[in-house]
Order: C-alpha cells, then sequence, then structure tokens
C-alpha cells in the first residue's frame, strides 16, 4: 500500500474514531485540534505536485525539510572533527576566538595534524633563535612609491575589503573601531565609505570598484568631483581599485535587495531594495595602459595618497602587458592585492569559486616573480589576501614575497560570526552580515572592537615570535626556503622549488 493510500486511510479512521467516540465522551472532540490541521496539511500535500516527496509522503515528507534545514549546524557541531570543517576548520575558529577574547590559544598533546599527509607544511627554525629585543614587535611597511606624496606607514596585517551593506552597520562600526585601537588599517569594500567607516576613526583603505559607488555620476560612470572629496578625507590613507576579487573573479559584486537599506542606497548613490549587480568590468579604462593613467589620475585627485589596485590573478599574459605598461608610461601603483580563486567573503556562483582565477599562491608567486622580472618590485608593495588565521598562513604568504597581509574572514570571526553560512540570505544569526536590525542589535560593538584589536595583536605577537625562533628579526627576511610542503611520504620540498622565482 503507498504511503499517499495510508495517510487517506487513516486520516478517515481516524475522524470516524472520534466521531464514535464522541457520543459516549463529549471531550475528545477537542482532539480535533490536533488532528484537523495535521489532516489538511495531508490533503494540501497530496493536492500540490511541486514538491514530489510531499506528494507521495503525505505530512511525513515535511520531515526532510525540516531535516535538510538544520543540516549545516549538525554537521558543524556533532560530525565534524576539529580538522574537517570547511570552509574553515573548527581548530581555527576556535584560534581566532582564543585570541579574541584574549584566552589561552595553547594547545596540549601534540598536533592533531598528520605531519606525513602529502601537502602538510611546516617552517623550518634556527638552532639559534633571536633574542626578544633583537626582533622588530610591531612589524610594519611604508607604502608609497616614486610619485606618491602621502605614504602610509602600514601594520603587516589589516582588515579585507567587506562592504556595508554586506556587513551590518554595527559589524563595520566595530571593525573600525578595533583598527583604530590596535594602529591598523581597515578596507571600506567597494561599497563605498559609509558613516560607520568613519565614526571609528580607523584608518580607510578605500576600495573602488567597478560600481564607482561614492564617485558616481548618475548613469554609473567615474565621477572625479565625489572621488576628490571622499578621498581628502583624513581617515582616507589608501585608495585601491578592484579590478576582481577572488570569490567571483570577472563577475562583479552583488548586493540582494533585501540588504539595500534606503541608508546604503543613498551612500552607493543607487535605488534602494534592488538587486546591485557591480558591472564586471570598469568603464573608466579598457586596457593597461588605461589602468595605469587611471591609477595616475586618482593619485592626483588625491594629493598623492598611495593608490594601487586589486585583482585575482587570470591570464597570465594579462598581467605581463601590467608590466609592460608600468614600464611604458612610467606609472606604477603603489601598491598590489593579490587574491586567490579560491574566494573569501563575497557570495558568488558556485563554479567561479570553485573553478575560476588562480588560487592565491599561485597568483602572489607569479606577481612578485614578474614584477622583479621587469625590475618594478623596488617601488610596489605586494599584499596577499586571502584565508589568513594564524601566523604561520602569513609567514608562508610572506616567504612568497607578499609585504603585508589582509585578512577578512578571521576579523568578522573576531566580531562574532560562527561560520552559519548565511551571508547572502539576510539572516545571519549573529548580525555581522545582515541588515536586520533585530539580528545586528545582538553585536555589540562595544564589546566586539576590542576582539578585533585583541586578536590583531595575539596573532602579530605569534607571528613574531615565530620570526625569533626561526632565526629572523624583520618580516623581510622570510624567504621561500623557510616553508616545507610534504610531497610525498619521505618527501619534503621547500617553496623555493615548489615556486621558483621565474616566470
Amino acid at each position: 500500500m503507498k504511503p499517499r493510500e495510508i495517510f487517506i486511510k487513516t486520516a478517515a479512521f481516524v475522524l470516524l474514531f472520534i466521531a464514535f467516540i464522541s457520543f459516549f465522551w463529549p471531550p475528545v472532540l477537542w482532539s480535533l485540534l490536533f488532528f484537523v490541521p495535521v489532516i489538511l496539511v495531508g490533503i494540501m500535500d497530496i493536492a500540490q505536485t511541486k514538491h514530489t516527496i510531499k506528494n507521495n509522503f503525505p505530512v511525513i515528507g515535511h520531515f526532510r525539510y525540516l531535516l535538510e534545514s538544520f543540516r549545516p549546524e549538525i554537521q558543524q557541531y556533532f560530525v565534524e572533527t576539529d580538522m574537517e570543517g570547511t570552509p574553515i576548520n573548527r581548530m581555527f575558529r576556535s584560534l581566532i576566538y582564543s585570541r579574541a577574547k584574549n584566552e589561552n590559544d595553547t594547545t596540549p598533546f601534540g598536533t592533531k595534524s598528520d605531519v606525513y599527509r602529502i601537502g602538510y607544511e611546516c617552517m623550518t627554525h634556527s638552532m639559534y633563535p633571536k633574542k626578544a629585543d633583537e626582533v622588530e614587535h610591531n612589524p610594519r611597511i611604508l607604502i608609497g612609491g616614486k610619485d606618491c606624496k602621502q605614504p602610509y606607514n602600514s601594520s603587516i596585517l589589516n582588515i579585507s575589503a567587506m562592504s556595508f551593506g554586506a556587513l551590518s552597520q554595527n559589524a563595520v562600526l566595530a571593525l573600525n573601531k578595533g583598527a583604530k585601537l590596535g594602529e591598523f588599517a581597515h578596507n571600506t569594500g567597494e561599497g563605498g565609505i559609509s558613516p560607520y567607516h568613519l565614526e571609528g576613526g580607523g584608518d580607510l583603505i578605500w576600495q573602488v570598484g567597478t560600481g564607482y559607488f561614492g564617485c558616481r555620476t548618475a548613469d554609473g560612470n567615474f565621477c572625479e568631483d565625489t572621488f576628490k572629496r571622499n578621498a581628502s578625507q583624513e581617515n582616507v590613507k589608501m585608495i585601491e581599485i578592484k579590478l576582481s576579487q577572488g570569490a567571483k573573479p570577472g563577475h562583479g559584486g552583488i548586493l540582494p535587495g533585501a540588504k539595500n537599506t534606503e541608508e546604503i542606497a543613498k551612500i552607493r548613490g543607487v535605488k534602494p531594495f534592488t538587486d546591485v549587480h557591480s558591472p564586471p568590468y570598469h568603464t573608466a579604462f579598457s586596457n593597461a595602459e588605461g589602468l595605469m593613467r587611471f591609477i595616475q589620475q586618482l593619485r592626483e585627485l588625491s594629493n598623492g595618497k598611495p593608490v594601487g589596485f586589486k585583482l585575482c590573478v587570470g591570464s597570465k599574459e594579462e598581467f605581463i602587458d601590467l608590466c609592460e605598461a608600468m614600464k611604458k608610461t612610467n606609472i606604477s601603483p603603489d601598491f598590489i592585492t593579490v587574491d586567490g580563486g579560491e574566494g573569501g567573503t563575497g557570495a558568488a556562483p558556485v563554479e567561479f569559486s570553485n573553478s575560476l582565477g588562480l588560487p592565491l599562491r599561485e597568483g602572489l608567486s607569479f606577481v612578485v616573480n614578474a614584477l622583479k622580472n621587469n625590475d618594478l618590485k623596488t617601488d610596489i608593495k605586494v599584499i596577499a589576501s586571502g584565508k589568513v588565521f594564524s601566523a604561520f598562513h602569513m609567514i608562508r604568504l610572506l616567504s612568497l614575497g607578499a609585504d603585508g597581509i589582509n585578512s577578512a574572514r578571521a576579523m568578522m570571526m573576531a566580531i562574532g560570526c560562527i561560520q552559519a553560512l548565511q551571508c547572502n540570505t539576510n539572516k545571519c544569526p549573529v548580525g555581522v552580515a545582515t541588515q536586520n536590525k533585530s539580528l545586528m542589535k545582538g553585536l555589540d560593538v562595544n564589546e566586539k572592537y576590542i576582539r578585533v584589536a585583541n586578536y590583531h595583536k595575539n596573532i602579530i605577537h605569534s607571528f613574531v615570535e615565530m620570526l625569533a625562533a626561526s632565526g629572523m628579526s624583520k618580516s623581510n627576511e622570510v624567504k621561500r626556503k623557510h616553508i616545507l610542503h610534504r610531497m610525498g611520504p619521505n618527501k619534503l620540498v621547500s617553496y623555493q622549488e615548489l615556486y621558483p622565482e621565474t616566470i
């Protein structure tokens, strides 16, 4: 007998049974308050044709959707091990939370990593580690090339690009106040400079994307006047032109209409409550020389502040063309931010996140090699952006030639992100990635901004300790030879072999 038929016969039996019993005991009629709604749900399930499961299995078919709705939570809290969770495993989530709260971040009983698995990585140390007073305790980098009038003395670790709109006002304010307290920089993301980026007083890297939010004309093109006005603000220390991001290279940003409030629309210069799609291309330039001219234009309009660009490396030939354009025009960026094709906080189509763009380490090593081989690296700082949760992650990227690091997801976790994977739904349960005021109210800015500064301070402290253990005093001493990668059960090779300094 089919489940549908079982339901129909059971429902008829229950109703007849209640009707019969009610002649002898009328209170049994109260049970209809439970059974009638259940029977109606079953009838509706049989009548509808959209969901086969509910049609074939009336009432009980709903449990399939119920279980599926909290499957991610069951997986995260009860199934996955400390090393298995994605995109960030529990070990690193716990590390970030501990450092943000200034709690004990040590672990007992040895590593949980399988040090003999293919892909395991480690750093060489020295028999003669540096003394505490021999190591640079607050590593910073000076960003600004030959044409820069206002170079910026940046922390080696800063907050990566996340827009107001994608993040809540409380999240942005907590991040910015944390940056102010910890003396590091906060990238605005392509959504423009909001009041919450300014209220905290932290240093800003203003990202100018293809939508030109904060510096756009009515038809969406670049506007010199509004750019100059915003770039002249004291908090703005650098300008970053976003060519592409690792989450969706060549796709453009997306702000769902549910997140596009009147306030956000006013900041961006768009219509409220509509989906906002940034085009995948810039209208201010269309080739390598055009990008160099645009960099020069922004540098002049900002009165000589550092100007750079962010990209996820795709076609290597196109980046070589950029190098040629730098030499031909005698114009170069002050910095280049390299993102990885594995993506970041941005919501994106699965195909773009999984299968487009070079992963960060390949892209980063190529960019550094190309700049060095074209005698361009001296004046250009390279910043690596992506999946940095620990000091080893920082050192690994510095070994490939990065001068500085940007991190987004770790900073989100420092203010309470639990990796609920609801960033693109406006239903973030901890008020980080939502515009729902009732949800964001739970994010206490005065509590969370201190955690951002704590995390930054503690990861830098660990970074400095690792440098000292390896016999180095400064971050720029880290080389590819210092990182080892397991290729087989009895074979470790250095990054120097994996990522040779050639193009």
